[in-house]
């Protein structure tokens, strides 16, 4: 099966269709949520679940009995109690299966797998400029069975293959684009990828995956809402509230790059012209500082101290207009930055945004701060759409197609 988009039931949340549920989706919905429970307490008795989930001890015991009998949990021994028998420990059981997250971008190509835990188990990265379809293909042929081999699984432990990349890859012209990239704008990467990748295969935008990511394994596990910049080759943004991703109506949500920097005197330009890798490169390259790759940029570096002082100024400024409105629009608990700059640039980069937005007197504003899941932000959140799929609690879950 190869799906080019997450399944519709995503967009069920809102749906303006009503949509009811059977005793078989609720029962599957309740399993999603106790497995969701063991993943964020780490370790839980029967009786912490009861009063996690509100599910009452009969139904806790069967739904754990289920998961014990699929390999997704196990018990780890018992919890010494005051009085009484001693509870027994549940956990994660991490290989109780994996999932694949493989992120496209202009500037790389990045292969994860992560384990049901939520923690990458290994990783393949080609640094390489506007991959051809071919390349990508040829990639992750060469990459899965050393990845699944580190991994420590088999590929019959594989849940399913998330990927991600940018809205409009080969559409939106940036520096050094080639003109072969357009090809990637008209093919069906499922399809693509079927040949090389023979598992349930979920499509969605870099910065949406990223976000999930977080929300799922990252800061945002402890926030309810939140705002995602995604700094990668180009700048993107995801939006979560009440934990759920807010895609929009034509999946479009969050477009923080391609809106207009009113604050650059460049007629039509955009903010992603500034705030980007591309962007970045670029300034270095203007100042007669090439590099290869950001990574190897040192901070200490006397020569680099004006062009990222320079870039940093201008990106704080762009920045500014939509996190004004933001912060007015949807205040969310936080706004995370995430992304593969350099993590010395992003934390200089969150202290100037901060300190900008403190100075304006707002009546309120969201806090910005780093994402725990950086570099490989939007692989491994490509990753957990699987889990989402097919193991994790959503009410999308819950919902039935109605019929026309």
């Amino acid at each position: 099966m190869t799906v080019d988009v997450i399944p519709e039931r995503r967009g069920n949340r809102l749906s303006v269709t009503l949509s009811g549920t059977n005793l078989a989706r609720a029962g599957d919905y309740n399993q999603r949520v106790v497995l969701q429970a063991i993943r964020t307490i780490g370790e839980a008795t029967r009786v912490e679940l009861c009063r996690t989930t509100g599910l009452t001890a009969p139904t806790i015991a069967n739904i754990t009995r289920r998961l014990i009998d699929a390999g997704l949990i196990k018990e780890t021994g018992r919890l010494q109690g005051a009085r009484g028998q001693p509870a027994i420990q549940l956990k994660i059981e991490p290989l109780g299966c994996v999932a694949i997250g493989l992120n496209i971008d202009r500037d790389h190509v990045t292969m994860v797998a992560i384990d049901l835990a939520g923690q990458v188990r290994a990783r393949a990265m080609r640094e390489t400029e506007y991959a051809s379809p071919e390349d990508v293909v040829e990639f992750v042929a060469g990459a899965l069975d050393t990845l699944l081999a580190d991994a420590g699984v088999g590929r019959e432990r594989v849940l399913g293959v998330g990927v991600a990349l940018p809205d409009d890859l080969g559409a939106i012209a940036l520096p050094g684009r080639s003109q072969p990239f357009a090809r990637w704008a008209e093919l069906s990467i499922a399809d693509l990828l079927a040949p090389v990748l023979p598992w349930p295969v979920l499509v969605d935008n870099d910065a949406a995956a990223a976000a999930v990511g977080e929300a799922q394994s990252g800061t945002g596990l402890t926030l309810p809402s939140f705002f995602y910049i995604f700094i990668s080759s180009g700048l993107g943004g995801g939006l979560m509230i009440d934990r759920h991703y807010v895609e929009g109506a034509n999946r479009r949500s969050a477009e923080l790059g391609l809106l207009p920097d009113t604050t650059n005197p460049i007629p039509g330009a955009v903010v992603q012209d500034v705030v980007s890798l591309s962007a970045l490169m670029h300034y270095l390259a203007t100042a007669g500082i090439p590099v290869a790759r950001l990574a190897d940029l040192d901070p200490e570096d006397p020569a680099l101290q004006p062009v990222l002082d320079r870039w940093l100024e201008d990106a704080t400024r762009a920045l500014t207009p939509p996190l004004l409105n933001i912060n007015y629009l949807i205040d969310p608990h936080a706004i995370i930055l995430g992304g593969r700059l350099p993590d010395f640039l992003a934390d200089v980069l969150i202290q100037r945004l901060n300190e900008r937005l403190a100075s304006m007197s707002l009546p309120a504003t969201a806090p910005i701060m780093r994402a725990a899941m950086a570099e490989d932000a939007a692989a491994i959140g490509a990753a957990i759409l699987p889990f989402l799929d097919q193991l994790l609690p959503s009410d999308a879950t819950l919902m039935q197609a109605g019929r026309g």
